[in-house]
Parts: structure tokens; C-alpha cells; sequence
């Protein structure tokens, strides 16, 4: 049975091949989910930052804001722990449409309190940065996969420095607490760009996790985004 396993070599390479194509087509499916994601949101961002009518409607309606918090706490629950209903289409498909809006809509609101050329400063730095390491993350040969415990170590640190700094509201300290986040952030994009390709890497998630590596990325880019627009703000006020 074992000897039969081996025997022709270009089984094996078959299997190799399909593997390989199974995964560049998850690779492409996430990254397609990953790019509406980003057009819905900074598409909303860019009107709320821009469309000062838009700025006064959300002003006047909180109840319409605490309703996108908890619809995207909601979905974010659901496609972080029910694995089962993310992996069914369509409801895996409208969950994530419908978190997308809400964050859209929260990210808009934050965004409306910058001003408008830190806001588009920090959405052009964000895709440059994104992008760098993105093609860092498929070229290096460096395993960040194995660094999980290591980064989760770090955002509860982050978060209780966060706290400290929030209670002490001062200046410098919001800073370098706005540039540690945006340093722990670029590294979980590195690692969680790694997790998708698969290949050598010691972790990997699977081709049926399209949602939920899409949402992985999506949430990197959205707290990459916000420590970078905090950056520019900070740096002004």
C-alpha cells in the first residue's frame, strides 16, 4: 500500500498542481472580496468627509450610529465564530456586505471629525503602505505565520497602554500609542497576507475561509488606517 502511494511521480505532481490551483483561486476570491470592501468604505468615508449635509445628518442621528455599532459588533461575532454559516453562500456574502456598510458608516463618522486633507492623507498612505507589504508578505521568506501568539501578546499591550494613555490625555503619549498601533497593524497584515498563501508557511488557512480571510485583511487595513489618520491629526492638534 505504501510502495503504491509513491509509484508514479506524476500523481503526485497532479495533486501538487490542483493544490496550487485551488489556492491562487482562493487567493483571488479573498482579494476581490477585499477590493468592494475598500471601495464601499472609503467610497462613505470620502462622503462624509466631503459632503458637509452628509456630516449633519449623522450629527443629528445617534440613534442611526449606536444601530451600525451594534449590527457590525453583531457580524463580526457571527462570521468570527459561526464557521458553518460563513462558509454557506449567500448568508456568508450578505453578513459581510452588511458589516461593511455599518463599519463604512462608523469609519465615516470618526473621519468627519479630521480634517479633510489629513483624512485623504491617511487613506493615500494607507493603500501606499498596504500595498508594500502585501508584495513584501508573498516575497519574503520569512515565516510570520508562526509569530500568532506573539502578536496577540502585543494588541493586549497595545490596548492597555491605550487605556493608560487615554486616562493621562496627553499629547506625546497618544502619539507613540498612534505609532505603535500602526507598527503592531502592518505586522498583523504581514501575517495574516501570509496565512492565505499557504504554500510553506506553517499555518494556513483554508480555501473554503474566503469571508473570513477577507475579513481578517479588511479589519488590518481599517486599524491601519485609523492609527495613521490619528498620526496626522495628532501631528496638526
Amino acid at each position: 500500500m505504501a510502495s503504491a502511494e509513491f509509484a508514479d511521480p506524476g500523481i503526485g505532481g497532479e495533486f501538487e498542481f490542483s493544490e496550487k490551483s485551488v489556492r491562487l483561486g482562493f487567493i483571488r476570491k479573498v482579494y476581490a472580496l477585499l477590493s468592494a470592501q475598500l471601495i464601499i468604505t472609503f467610497g462613505i468615508v470620502a462622503i462624509f468627509v466631503w459632503v458637509p449635509d452628509v456630516q449633519t445628518f449623522a450629527a443629528t442621528n445617534y440613534a442611526l450610529f449606536w444601530s451600525a455599532f451594534g449590527l457590525t459588533i453583531a457580524m463580526v461575532i457571527i462570521l468570527a465564530c459561526c464557521g458553518n454559516f460563513r462558509r454557506k453562500t449567500p448568508y456568508n456574502y450578505i453578513a459581510l456586505f452588511i458589516f461593511t456598510i455599518c463599519e463604512g458608516y462608523l469609519l465615516g463618522c470618526c473621519s468627519a471629525t479630521f480634517d479633510a486633507p489629513d483624512v485623504a492623507a491617511a487613506i493615500v498612505v494607507t493603500f501606499v503602505v498596504t500595498g508594500a507589504l502585501t508584495l513584501f508578505a508573498f516575497q519574503t521568506k520569512w515565516d510570520f505565520t508562526v509569530m500568532g501568539g506573539l502578536l496577540l501578546v502585543l494588541v493586549t499591550s497595545l490596548i492597555m497602554f491605550g487605556i493608560f494613555a487615554a486616562i493621562f490625555n496627553d499629547r506625546i503619549l497618544q502619539m507613540v500609542y498612534a505609532w505603535l498601533g500602526a507598527l503592531l497593524f502592518s505586522f498583523y497584515l504581514v501575517f495574516d497576507t501570509q496565512l492565505i498563501l499557504g504554500g510553506k508557511h506553517r499555518i494556513a488557512i483554508s480555501p473554503e475561509e474566503y469571508v473570513f480571510a477577507a475579513l481578517n485583511l479588511y479589519l488590518d487595513i481599517i486599524n491601519l488606517f485609523l492609527y495613521i489618520l490619528a498620526i496626522f491629526g495628532g501631528s496638526r492638534s
